[in-house]
C-alpha cells in the first residue's frame, strides 16, 4: 500500500521538489497552498487549500486527506516564512506572524494528525527546520528563534508519542536555491538607523547565499530516505559542509570564540 503524505507549502520551493519526488516514487501526495486555484502549473500531486495560520483550514485539509485515502501516514511541516532585520526595528506584528507560521502552524498540524495516526498505530511527522535554528544569527534572530523552537518541540513530542508507534524528526536545511528570499519579510534599511550599514551589508550577504544555494532535490532525497527508514534519527542536517560543520563548531568552541566566528563571517 502506498503511503499517504501531506506536505504543507507544496506549490513552490523545497515543498514542491519534495512533493514531486515522492509522487514520482510511488507515494500518494497531497501538497498544500493558501490559494491552490492560483497555481496554473500542472503538478504530479494533489494540491489542496491550507493556511497554516488558520486552524479551520488545517482541520479541513486533514479531513479531506483521510476521507479520500482512509489514512494519513506522513505529515511534512514544510511551510514557513523568512524574516530579517534588527530585532529592535522589526515590527511586533511581523515577529508574531513569523512565530504563528513557523511554530504554531506546525503545532496545530501535528495536533490535527495525531488522532488518525493513533488509530493507525503508525505515523511519521517530519518538521522542516533550519541550520539557522541551531544558532542566534545577527539580523535573523527571530527566524533562528522560530526554527530553534521547532527543533526542541520535536525532541519533546518524540517522547510523548512513542507509545503510539508514531515517529517524529527534524530536517534542518542550509541555503537552497528557492524563492524564499522573495517571500521573506525584510525590515527596511532605514536611512537614519544605527543599524543601517551592518544590517544592509548582512542582508546583501544573506541574499547572495540563497541565490548560490543548493538544489532542493537534495532535501527530497533525504526525506525519501527518512520515510523509508525503520527508525529515523532525531535530527538531520542538509547543506554544504561548512553549514553543517558550523553546528559542530558551536558545540566545541567557547561561546565567545564562536560568536567571533559569526561576527567575522558577517563582517560585523
Amino acid at each position: 500500500m502506498s503511503k499517504v503524505v501531506l506536505i504543507t507549502g507544496g506549490s513552490s520551493g523545497i515543498g514542491k521538489s519534495v512533493a514531486t519526488f515522492l509522487s514520482d516514487n510511488g507515494f500518494v501526495v497531497y501538497g498544500t497552498s493558501r490559494n491552490p486555484n492560483r497555481v496554473t502549473e500542472k503538478l504530479p500531486f494533489k494540491l489542496i487549500a491550507l493556511d497554516v495560520t488558520n486552524t479551520d483550514t488545517i482541520q479541513t485539509a486533514v479531513e479531506i486527506v483521510i476521507a479520500n485515502e482512509g489514512r494519513l501516514d506522513v505529515l511534512i511541516n514544510n511551510a514557513g516564512v523568512g524574516i530579517t532585520g534588527p530585532i529592535e526595528e522589526t515590527p511586533d506584528d511581523e515577529i508574531k506572524k513569523a512565530f504563528q507560521t513557523n511554530v504554531f502552524g506546525p503545532i496545530d498540524l501535528i495536533k490535527a494528525v495525531l488522532p488518525q495516526m493513533r488509530i493507525q498505530n503508525s505515523g511519521l511527522v517530519i518538521n522542516i527546520t533550519s541550520i539557522a535554528g541551531y544558532m542566534g544569527l545577527p539580523y535573523r534572530g527571530v527566524y533562528s528563534a522560530t526554527k530553534g523552537t521547532l527543533e526542541l518541540l520535536t525532541e519533546a513530542l518524540r517522547m510523548e508519542v512513542k507509545d503510539f508507534n508514531i515517529q517524529m524528526t527534524n530536517v534542518a536545511p542550509g541555503d537552497f536555491a528557492t524563492n524564499i528570499a522573495s517571500g521573506r519579510y525584510h525590515s527596511p534599511v532605514l536611512e537614519n538607523s544605527p543599524y543601517k550599514i551592518p544590517y544592509g551589508n548582512t542582508l546583501a550577504l544573506m541574499n547572495e547565499h540563497v541565490d548560490e544555494g543548493g538544489d532542493p532535490i537534495e532535501m527530497a532525497k533525504v526525506i525519501y530516505k527518512i520515510i523509508n527508514s525503520e527508525s529515523p534519527k532525531i535530527h538531520y542536517k542538509v547543506g554544504v559542509f561548512m553549514q553543517k560543520f558550523s553546528i559542530v563548531l558551536k558545540r566545541l568552541l567557547p561561546d565567545k570564540a564562536y560568536e567571533k566566528l559569526l561576527l567575522n563571517h558577517y563582517k560585523l
